[in-house]
């Protein structure tokens, strides 16, 4: 994966951006935080407001937008005043960020076997209440090790489309 200079980390919810500062103030991923637009995650789902908000401080230099999220049809369409400046890098956490906590917890083929969404499995099966918010996952993972070793396996076990990224792509 080549990225531009500056980069646009964008996060859908709160435990994925809790995970990228883990990896960032880590110096886990590609990309440090000196590197980052605003040196922090950002959260805004709608490419006219990036645009708004971050695209008209006039960057000389191309940016990629790094976009962590768990779906795969959510469009991200910049203006034709941008395209030719932006590269859009999709980090797909299908079904659920929240299968890095089942693999962390060797319960993968116990959910297999539930037929439960990862949220409610982490819920109902875990006893994991608020595994959506970022104090949560923060502390949950507060050893990176921990958490960069369920990125693998989560990696290693899902059947990520050719051409995706998903989070491991971006570990170092």
């Amino acid at each position: 994966m080549k990225l531009a200079k500056y980069k646009a980390c964008i996060c859908e919810g709160s435990a994925e951006s809790a995970i990228i500062d883990i990896l960032v103030d880590n110096n886990l991923l590609i990309f440090t935080r000196e590197e980052m637009l605003d040196e922090k995650v950002i959260r805004c789902r709608s490419a006219k407001n990036f645009e708004e908000k971050y695209l008209r401080k006039g960057f000389d230099e191309p940016i990629s937008v790094i976009r962590i999220l768990d779906s795969r049809r959510e469009s991200f369409k910049l203006s034709k005043a941008y395209a030719y400046k932006i590269d859009v890098v999709n980090v797909i956490t299908a079904p659920e960020i929240e299968m890095l906590i089942i693999h962390n917890e060797g319960a993968y083929e116990r959910f297999k076997r539930s037929g439960k969404k990862p949220s409610d499995f982490c819920k109902m099966d875990l006893r994991m209440g608020n595994v959506k918010a970022y104090d949560f996952v923060k502390d949950y993972f507060s050893n990176p090790k921990i958490l960069v070793d369920a990125i693998r396996e989560y990696r290693r076990v899902a059947n990520i489309p050719k051409g995706e990224y998903s989070l491991a792509d971006l570990l170092k």
